[in-house]
Order: C-alpha cells, then structure tokens, then sequence
C-alpha cells in the first residue's frame, strides 16, 4: 500500500495495490515523509474507501476514539439495517460525536422536537443509535445523554437515503409533526402519540 498524503501522525491518503484511493487510519501511519510504502499492514487500525476529499481535514481534528468507534457503530448500521450507508458516515457521525461531546461538557444540551416521530417512524435506527450511545460510553469514554440517540439515529436515517439529503428528511419529519400541531389546534385536542 502506498501512502500518498499526510493528515496527521495517525491519519493518511493512500492507494491500494488497485491504484484506488483510501483514508487510512493507525498509530504512525503519518509520520514517515509521504509518499512511501507501507509494508506493515498490522499498523493499520482501519480503512475508508470512498469517502469524499472535502472530509479529510476534518480527519485530523477528530479524536481517535470516536472516529473508531464511529466506524463500528456503521458497521453494526449496515449489518443490521441490510442496506449500503453513505460511505462517508463515519466522519460525519463521528464529527457530530465530537461536537456532542464539546457541548456536554460545557454543560449545554440541544432539545430535539422531532424526537416523538424519529423514534417511531425509524425504530430500527432508534435501537440502534441507543446500542452506539452504549459503545460510545464503553469504548470511547463518551457518556452522552438520552437526547443524543435522536440525533445519532437521524445520521443512520440520512445514511440510509441514497441521496444523502439531511434537509428534506428534516423538513418531511417537521411537516409532520406540523400536521399534528394543526390538527391537535383546530380540533382542541392533545393526540395520543
């Protein structure tokens, strides 16, 4: 494997023995001057194909740990939701992780108002954005609170659609939870959600 560009002491573009391109990820990886060749293939910790170039800087601001564990949860993501994910949602996760953490520890909490719809139009998701609040608590040392398993499962829901738009998934579940609001409003009544 030739390693062809630095992001950092543990992050590199490389090519694999096909001429393709890859993020590679280890302890070392980066160091060495670029280019050369990476014979040690036990260095590597992880590998991500076809992820898009505007990510890779983002690669050197993500702590090790979460951009890891991160790619577990996709793993687990694809596994259980059979489909293909967005390749590029373990940077995305991973920095939305990362932010995450930033506000828990400034003490500041994000409300999410869809939450009510996301966990019962995505139940899949749901459990498994749970089950990656759990491995974050384990393996990354990140204690999240029950608010963030919304968002982690809205990146697996937006994951899932081929075009990768966030923004019309959002405005379809707020249109939603609109048409409650009218409804609950012109019929003077709370629905039983």
């Amino acid at each position: 494997m030739r390693i062809v560009r630095k992001i950092n002491n543990s992050a590199a573009v490389a090519q694999d023995s096909r001429g393709k391109e890859l993020i590679v990820i280890g302890k070392g990886i980066g160091f060495p001057a670029v280019p050369y060749e990476l014979t040690d293939m036990s260095r590597i910790d992880r590998t991500f194909y076809d992820i898009d170039p505007r990510y890779f800087e983002m690669i050197s601001t993500l702590p090790q740990e979460i951009l890891l564990a991160s790619a577990d949860i996709t793993e687990d993501a694809q596994v259980v939701l059979n489909t293909t994910l967005n390749s590029n949602l373990p940077l995305t996760l991973a920095d939305h992780l990362n932010f995450a953490a930033e506000r828990l520890r400034k003490g500041i909490e994000i409300s999410t108002p869809l939450a009510y719809d996301v966990r019962h139009l995505y139940p899949k998701e749901t459990e498994l954005a749970k089950q990656a609040r759990e491995l974050l608590a384990r393996e990354a040392g990140l204690k999240l609170p029950d608010s963030e398993v919304v968002n982690i499962a809205l990146h697996l829901i937006n994951a899932e659609a081929e075009a990768g738009d966030m923004h019309s998934m959002m405005m379809t579940l707020k249109a939603l939870s609109d048409v409650d609001g009218i409804v609950e409003k012109q019929l003077d009544i709370t629905l039983n959600k």
